[in-house]
């Protein structure tokens, strides 16, 4: 479900941020399981400096910004970056940001990916795979959480490659299901969420 739909205009402006290359990225793997990347598969060097460069690029974000990120490793990192150029307040975790779990493909190469994308827009079933629907409803809740709490701000929210995709399709109202063709977000890219 998408939270933000209905409503008529944002309180703040939000920009989300995929995070930098990964040491998973880098053994092509697939890591979504919170037991691994929790503590594990951080940035790699390049994916720090990508980050860095990403940040250094914009000018829109400043000590006044708010920052959520997945507490996955890798976003946790390059949320930190982020953080740490614009010296702005302490990151919050949020499980709502974690990557899409991609149940039996979880720790098998990035291939996979392909597989599960395809069977996105075809609406099949994805056995022990979140659906893009669930992912849409946890991310957009939070969303509409923030919407309650702050108002005027800008908010940065540091995921991963699905859950930035999907997040911007719920944003300018388009089936989740069809994320990966509307979005592809680099590593490290920032990108405003809403207009």
């Amino acid at each position: 479900m998408n939270h933000i739909k209905e409503l008529k205009k944002f309180n703040n402006t939000y920009y989300v941020i995929r995070h930098g290359q990964s040491r998973a990225n880098i053994k092509k793997l697939i890591m979504s399981n919170p037991k691994y990347a929790v503590k594990n598969y951080g940035l790699s060097e390049v994916g720090k400096q990508q980050a860095r460069d990403s940040i250094k690029a914009n000018k829109d974000l400043d000590k006044n910004t708010i920052i959520y990120s997945s507490d996955f490793k890798r976003a946790r990192e390059t949320a930190e970056i982020v953080r740490a150029h614009i010296k702005a307040k302490p990151i919050i975790l949020t499980k709502s940001l974690r990557e899409r779990y991609f149940g039996k493909y979880d720790r098998t190469a990035d291939k996979n990916y392909d597989k599960v994308w395809e069977l996105d827009i075809k609406d099949k079933p994805l056995g022990d795979i979140e659906s893009v629907y669930s992912v849409a409803d946890r991310a957009t809740r939070l969303v509409l959480d923030l919407e309650k709490k702050y108002k005027g701000k800008r908010i940065v929210l540091a995921a991963h490659g699905d859950i930035v995709n999907i997040l911007l399709t719920c944003f300018n109202k388009k089936d989740p299901k069809y994320h990966h063709t509307l979005f592809s977000l680099k590593t490290a890219e920032i990108r405003k969420a809403n207009k």
